[in-house]
């Protein structure tokens, strides 16, 4: 066995725009939908929230996950923010770490007309499926704002180059 500097997972030809998505990094968001044992859901940080009348949030998400499916089964969304806390709970929706029970065991949930809530999430967003496309390798989901919660936002989670960090207190 030979011991070495180079990290073995390395790509030896990394995408370059990965590397930029990455480096942009963005707020850690949870994305729910549907009910019951139909529920779904997926940690976001390719977000964008546009303002107009009605506002919009935009989401690319994997073609292939459950939520891609249960939002265009629904119509339908919980958009929610992630806190520092819930980096235990951002990786399981991410399917990156375990998840004893499934992912919706691992905190506690409420439902809205929109999907399960995130019981303790101080700012979340109620959605509507308007418009669903592919664009690259992700599904762009462009959504209206039926309803918005903004709270406290003490200590918020962000994702950046792969890693869980502090976007700030109280910012």
């Amino acid at each position: 066995m030979t011991i070495h500097s180079d990290h073995p997972f390395a790509d030896p030809d990394p995408d370059p725009a990965r590397r930029l998505r990455g480096r942009i990094g963005g707020a850690a968001t949870l994305w729910t939908a549907g009910s019951g044992a139909d529920r779904a859901g997926l940690t976001l940080t390719s977000v964008l929230v546009v303002l107009g009348e009605p506002a919009r949030v935009l989401g690319l998400v994997d073609p292939d996950s459950d939520l891609a499916d249960a939002v265009a089964e629904t119509g339908r969304a919980v958009v929610q923010l992630l806190g520092w806390p819930d980096r235990d709970l951002a990786e399981g929706f991410a399917g990156t770490a375990p998840a004893p029970g499934g992912v919706f065991r691992q905190a506690e949930f409420a439902d809205t007309e929109w999907g399960p809530r995130l019981a303790h999430a101080t700012s979340w967003a109620g959605v509507r499926l308007e418009t669903s496309s592919e664009v690259g390798w992700s599904r762009l989901l462009t959504c209206t704002v039926d309803h918005v919660e903004v709270g406290d936002d003490l200590d918020p989670l962000g994702h950046r180059r792969g890693r869980w960090v502090r976007l700030g207190q109280g910012v």
